[in-house]
């Protein structure tokens, strides 16, 4: 099997054409910082799940509470709630 190197960033780290309606600065590195943090915590979710009996069946489903609602923020483009997510999820161990 061969194994590549993609960056699973690159969307985020590559510059946007002008006039694209998207806006630069501190609201689109918060954006940036959600969705990293959401990818992390959602790789926390799949070994919370694959903890034996269950075990982290509460932590996985709190964890899945918590990126449905940061998905949420971000839809509705809340950036109290998105600074909300974001620090909650950036606490997730």
């Amino acid at each position: 099997m061969t194994s590549t190197n993609s960056d699973h960033f690159n969307f985020i780290n590559s510059k946007l054409p002008t006039g694209t309606g998207f806006q630069s600065g501190e609201h689109s590195d918060l954006v940036q910082g959600l969705l990293r943090e959401i990818i992390r915590v959602k790789e926390l979710i799949t070994y919370y799940e694959s903890i034996p009996d269950g075990a982290g069946q509460l932590g996985s489903s709190i964890l899945n509470e918590l990126v449905l609602e940061a998905y949420n923020s971000l839809v509705n483009y809340d950036t109290v709630l998105m600074q909300k997510y974001y620090d909650l999820l950036l606490n997730c161990d």
